[in-house]
């Protein structure tokens, strides 16, 4: 298929104190072009998962294909977003758009023309000789966008990348990231603990089990797109946070019961 596919993969990390199995055979596919969040309790293996679709761990068993394609290690196929910002603080931001690309040896007319669409795009034209240190939260996580952009991923993979942002400036990145991917139709897989944002954002979201992770259900998300902030007080998004929190909370009890 194409997408991205998770294929019944599992992660084991040895510790001190024995074998820790972080994720327990997951199987998941995020078809081309479409939107789908990834949540769960703290210490699910949410964050280990992308990891693992990004190639920046092996699984202890199981694999990832991109567009059916298995996947060896990190690729450019893939475009990763942390929660931190991970901005190249010695370097202005449109050299950190351009990083990539100029690994790879594409000319420099190319690189321009690439880093003034997005500069455009993310409205930081104006910043664009500015070092990560002189921008807001908000406008670091626009340019680390622009960046993973930058090298035409067929996946984005993003970790929580609004959690350290204010309400109102998490708010507004939502929306921004929304027409972002209008714009682009990447494939995109997003983690997230907030119930509220994996609905405003996602085609589908999957809800993961408490340590070892477990796909614990898939979740359609059928409100209509383009979304505001209207749809948050709707019945039919109020009903789909009341069943995720709901899987999570049954999900953290039978955890604690065991």
């Amino acid at each position: 298929m194409s997408g991205i596919a998770v294929h019944d993969v599992s992660m084991v990390f040895p510790t001190r104190r024995g074998e820790v199995r972080a994720i327990d055979h997951v199987s998941l596919e995020i078809p081309d072009a479409s939107f789908a969040c990834i949540v769960g309790a703290s210490g699910c293996g949410k964050s280990t998962l992308l990891n693992i679709m990004a190639g920046l761990v092996e699984p202890t068993s199981g694999s990832v294909t991109v567009d059916g394609s298995p996947i060896q290690g990190a690729g450019a196929d893939r475009g990763m977003v942390f929660q931190s910002y991970t901005l190249y603080p010695w370097l202005k931001v449109r050299e950190n758009i351009e990083f990539g690309l100029a690994l790879k040896g594409t000319s420099k007319r190319e690189r321009r023309r690439v880093s003034d669409s997005l500069l455009a795009e993310m409205g930081l034209r104006e910043f664009e000789r500015a070092y990560p240190k002189e921008l807001s939260g908000g406008m670091q996580q626009r340019a680390a966008i622009a960046r993973a952009l930058a090298n035409d991923p067929k996946v984005l993979l993003m970790d929580e990348p609004f959690g350290a942002l204010d309400a109102l400036t998490r708010a507004s990145a939502q929306r921004f990231l929304t027409e972002v991917w209008e714009q682009h139709r990447r494939t995109i897989a997003f983690v997230t603990h907030d119930i509220e944002e994996a609905i405003f954002l996602g085609d589908t979201v999957f809800v993961m089990s408490p340590r070892p992770g477990r796909i614990r259900e898939v979740i359609p998300v059928e409100l209509q797109r383009p979304r505001s902030l209207d749809d948050l007080g709707s019945p039919a998004f109020g009903e789909l946070k009341r069943r995720i929190l709901s899987l999570i909370l049954e999900s953290d009890g039978a955890a604690a019961a065991a």
